[in-house]
């Protein structure tokens, strides 16, 4: 039995977007071979993501000189409860799903801010003498993407995604990338159908 949390970075539903047939596809073959399992699906388009803005730094800066969290502002203890809340999330999943489309090349800038949440200093990393250490290792990732022209998964977001993940020391990374379906209209059902079947024969041994 395993906590699987699905980070779904996507506003539409899969009636209007191609990651979410995929991701929803990974979802109904998971349940089929691991019934067990609990997952958990985060909306980052329904859900309050903090951003790192100056209720953030100022606040951890007051933590880190020694101020109790109650002197904080109201806005300060709000948005550090909830970014906490988020890591906490991330540490207790063993299975992690990111689901988004390339939109300019780029991540969603929602996603940036959930990614922000989990890439913390002395929780999935921690420095040393010789560079950044990931910390963790005991979790697997699948990151399914899709984008209306072809990059054979080059493009900017799928490569921070990457780097995000092998940074905090998971190694066990799955993709799903769906590309050229706008590029090439006529092509489009078979480009779909084709990251559906990945996506469902990853859920698998997921």
């Amino acid at each position: 039995m395993a906590n699987v949390l699905i980070v779904k970075a996507h506003p539409l539903t899969e009636e209007d977007s191609k990651t979410i047939m995929i991701l929803d596809a990974f979802i109904e073959a998971h349940q089929t071979y691991h019934p067990e399992d609990t997952i958990e699906i985060l909306d980052l388009y329904s859900t309050d993501i903090p951003e790192i803005d100056a209720d953030l730094l100022l606040g951890w800066k007051k933590l880190s000189q020694g101020g109790d969290y109650e002197e904080l502002s109201f806005d300060q203890q709000e948005k550090i409860r909830l970014f906490n809340e988020y890591t906490e999330q991330f540490l207790a999943s063993e299975k992690i799903v990111i689901a988004n489309a390339l939109w300019n090349l780029n991540i969603p800038t929602r996603l940036k801010a959930w990614f922000d949440t989990v890439n913390v200093a002395g929780k999935t990393f921690r420095y040393s003498a010789e560079g950044p250490v990931g910390l963790i290792t005991d979790k697997k990732v699948l990151h399914i993407q899709s984008s209306g022209g072809t990059y054979h998964g080059e493009d900017f977001s799928a490569q921070y995604v990457k780097g995000i993940i092998h940074f905090i020391g998971i190694t066990d990374f799955s993709t799903v990338y769906s590309e050229g379906a706008d590029y090439d209209p006529s092509k489009r059902t078979i480009i779909i159908e084709a990251a559906k079947e990945k996506a469902a024969e990853i859920a698998k041994n997921f």
